[in-house]
């Protein structure tokens, strides 16, 4: 743009004012890119690639309730189903409980039924063979600083042992790995075999939390769910079985809307953001009047005066927006980091930056149309007049 150096004057016309209003800038985009990895991270956890051949059996009553162990072979004679396994949530504390991660007790067989993490098979037997044998996610390894032999103690809070200690002691026997990148907060949970946990246990021996199947055709899904729940029709351990996407997406949204929450706070601090701008702008195009009537009266036109107001609105919002939104990629890679995924993030990309670009260019244009509307309208004479 060969006026870009008006442009440019105009807005360092008042560095401290252009400073200030660009470090507001900045701050919103900041909030907007951490925000928006919170909820994309959410969005993304309901629609995971291998949770489409995978379905999920849990009491009616919820994860709470639990289901016998006897329906897994009833489970298996289901037409579509290749692989049942079982879970029970564990609930484990290591050492403190800042230190929370998903441990969870399971079968033999688990890791032929979950498609979401990669163990190598020596590893899996060596989990099958041992009693006691526990497998973390790589991520959660590193965290801890585990090795494979460690014995990792978690502190129970709801199985205490037959004995009435709520001390556990595992041998880690494997590290696995997400299968793929978008289910990469596999890699902060612990495995460890449910036989060696209801044997041990003081209660509720015999039953499991939940069960995972594996399915041969994603399609069939509809049919083999209505097969499963056929099973326990009408008992007093009644099933609801869903695909692990849909189970996933069902128990965030049990928490809240994040979308909605974070649509409501960037709304609040984007509208704030305009008023602020806005006034900003406003306050600039006053300042210049005479300076605009000059450029009329040399032969700039009204579209020629709109357009280098707008170009200094718009610019003026890009600049604090971009090293607004580079600054929370930081931030997010230094939180994932710090906390894992204690607090879900997705990584600031190409689809984040790709919204806050559009709502860059859009506030830049909202600000600035009315100031850019006042200088087109000028009058030469009125405006050298000082009228």
């Amino acid at each position: 743009m060969k006026y870009f150096h008006l442009v440019w004057a105009a807005l360092m016309r008042h560095k401290t004012r252009t400073l200030f209003t660009m470090l507001s800038v900045l701050a919103a985009f900041l909030l907007f890119g951490m925000l928006d990895s919170v909820r994309t991270a959410f969005a993304d956890a309901g629609h995971s690639v291998s949770g489409a051949s995978q379905l999920l059996t849990m009491s009616k009553l919820g994860l709470g309730q639990q289901l016998p162990l006897s329906l897994q072979s009833r489970i298996e004679t289901v037409p579509g189903v290749t692989a049942v396994a079982y879970v029970n949530w564990f609930g484990g504390i290591y050492q403190d409980p800042k230190n929370f991660f998903p441990n969870e007790a399971v079968s033999e067989n688990y890791f032929s039924v979950q498609d979401a993490v990669v163990l190598p098979p020596d590893q899996v037997r060596k989990f099958q063979s041992t009693r006691d044998g526990a497998v973390v996610g790589a991520a959660l390894a590193r965290k801890f600083g585990w090795k494979i032999g460690d014995q990792i103690p978690l502190q129970a809070t709801i199985w205490p042992q037959k004995n009435g200690s709520n001390a556990w002691t595992f041998t880690l026997v494997g590290i696995f790995t997400a299968r793929h990148a978008s289910e990469k907060g596999i890699e902060n949970a612990m495995f460890f075999r449910w036989k060696y946990f209801d044997e041990a246990r003081q209660f509720g021996n015999g039953n499991v939390g939940w069960y995972q199947e594996r399915i041969a055709n994603p399609d069939q899904a509809s049919r083999v769910i209505s097969a499963i729940d056929a099973i326990s029709a009408n008992s007093d351990h009644e099933t609801k079985t869903e695909t692990a996407n849909a189970f996933t997406a069902s128990f965030i949204s049990q928490f809240a809307n994040i979308g909605l929450i974070v649509a409501g706070i960037m709304a609040a601090v984007f509208f704030t953001l305009i008023l602020l701008t806005g006034n900003t702008m406003a306050q600039a195009v006053r300042e210049r009047v005479p300076e605009l009537a000059v450029l009329k009266t040399i032969g700039f036109s009204n579209r020629s005066v709109l357009g280098l107001v707008l170009t200094e609105s718009v610019l003026l919002v890009v600049i604090g927006g971009v090293i607004g939104m580079l600054l929370s990629m930081v931030v997010v890679g230094g939180v994932k980091a710090a906390l894992g995924q204690t607090l879900p993030m997705a990584d600031v990309g190409g689809s984040i930056w790709g919204l806050a670009i559009v709502l860059m260019v859009i506030i830049g244009l909202v600000v600035g149309v009315l100031p850019a509307l006042h200088g087109m309208r000028l009058k030469i004479v009125d405006a050298l007049a000082g009228r």
